[in-house]
């Protein structure tokens, strides 16, 4: 899969999550569901993109790949 569509469905999944008011559970949030929804070659796609780059994923969703990541 194209990273720019992992893009895309990362940062629809923080506008999700992002109406939580505490971003710390929101973080968590988009977290979760990509650990349970995506396939680990997705996961490991979006995790490099982060941290070789990450410049258009949400701050939220960065969050949420660092932990992921971690």
């Amino acid at each position: 899969m194209k990273i720019e569509r992992l893009i895309k469905m990362a940062n629809d999944i923080g506008n999700f999550f992002n109406s939580e008011p505490d971003k710390e559970i929101a973080a968590e949030g988009v977290k979760n569901h990509i650990l349970r929804s995506w396939d680990p070659r997705m996961r490991k796609a979006i995790i490099s993109y982060c941290q070789e780059d990450g410049s258009e994923l949400s701050s939220l969703v960065k969050a949420a790949v660092t932990r992921l990541a971690a």
